[in-house]
């Protein structure tokens, strides 16, 4: 997790994506630098909150990040999807007023440096299907699951508890 001064989260990934995490702020951000600092209380009680059922905390969360304008405008889109919901790309690249974006779309999602708060493990195919996620798929299916959410993917036995 990475907040600013202000508590205001910048990053969050899953532990053994910390590489990930890193690329993308270096593509995000240039040169950073990190430091050791207070723990965002707010996120602190979000999580929680989130993986015990109650998503208002996450919901509540504010959030900052580097990026183009599209990349921006899209994440915060996916912050209009509603807990145990989905939404195809398409559905999506509609919303935000780019019919045609689809693809578009899916680049910005897969450059999101805030795992979970801002939810593209809601974002799913046009018929349904589960597409790629950076925390990878079988985490997106727990997330999904988690979270009740409609999509038509049969999950294996072992795709449902993924080390999280």
């Amino acid at each position: 997790m990475i907040s600013d001064g202000d508590g205001v989260l910048r990053a969050l990934d899953f532990a053994d994506y910390e590489a990930r995490m890193h690329r993308l702020l270096r593509l995000h951000y240039g040169s950073y630098t990190l430091s050791d600092g207070p723990k965002s209380v707010a996120v602190a009680k979000a999580l929680p909150a989130y993986f015990s059922g109650d998503p208002g905390p996450i919901e509540e969360l504010q959030v900052e990040t580097g990026g183009t304008a599209f990349q921006t405008l899209r994440w915060k889109a996916l912050r209009t999807i509603p807990h145990g919901t989905t939404m195809s790309y398409g559905q999506l690249a509609a919303e935000i007023g780019r019919p045609k974006g689809s693809r578009a779309v899916g680049l910005a999602n897969g450059s999101n440096p805030i795992a979970i708060v801002v939810p593209c493990h809601r974002v799913i195919g046009a018929d349904g299907s589960l597409t790629g996620y950076g925390g990878g798929m079988s985490r997106k299916l727990w997330l999904l699951h988690h979270e009740n959410a409609q999509f038509s993917h049969k999950p294996a036995r072992n795709e449902l508890h993924p080390q999280l």
